[in-house]
């Protein structure tokens, strides 16, 4: 990890929630919706702890885009690249559903994109637990206080941090199918 660049190896540091979130998710959305026109098969989906108002995260927006195949990613890492977008190869990201990007200035994570196929599960489950923390302020409270928990934990290893939510996701999405929290109905 030595010749890996150091916004690839960022501590985790959770931060308060902070308004602007929405107005940069908003803003990070449009830009993308119009540089990925060619590919997009949905709407841009601002996703994640950024999308939830009140609640404690990394300062990095997180945002999801639907396109027919996954080939297309190399055409979509050129398109972005002038706008600060890294693409992190398949075999680095190791998950194979999506194709990710980090935006990065001054030398930090500012934004994350996953590019996924709009009939991958992962999409629904992503838009349930946004919603599903939007509808209970009690949700928001709890992970707030998991992911705190978690980051003075794992602060120097993100997937070590990120393993350790899954628990807290998996329930918030079960009780999404249930009727719950959501109106979605996917499957975990």
């Amino acid at each position: 990890m030595k010749d890996w660049p150091a916004w690839a190896t960022e501590r985790v540091d959770v931060q308060p929630y902070d308004p602007a979130w929405r107005q940069r998710g908003d803003q990070e959305r449009q830009l993308l919706e119009v540089s990925l026109a060619p590919w997009l098969v949905a709407r841009v989906e601002h996703v994640g702890s950024t999308a939830v108002p009140g609640l404690a995260a990394k300062p990095i927006l997180d945002l999801q885009a639907a396109v027919a195949d996954l080939r297309c990613a190399p055409r979509i890492a050129s398109s972005l690249a002038p706008a600060n977008w890294h693409y992190v190869a398949p075999d680095l990201d190791d998950r194979p559903w999506r194709r990710f990007f980090v935006k990065v200035i001054d030398g930090h994570r500012v934004a994350h994109l996953h590019l996924m196929t709009r009939d991958n599960s992962r999409w629904d489950e992503q838009l349930a637990f946004r919603d599903g923390l939007r509808a209970d302020r009690k949700l928001v409270e709890s992970y707030a206080a998991l992911k705190r928990t978690l980051a003075a934990q794992h602060a120097e290893d993100r997937e070590a941090y990120t393993a350790a939510k899954t628990d807290f996701i998996l329930a918030v999405l079960k009780r999404g199918v249930a009727g719950d929290c959501t109106g979605h109905r996917s499957a975990p």
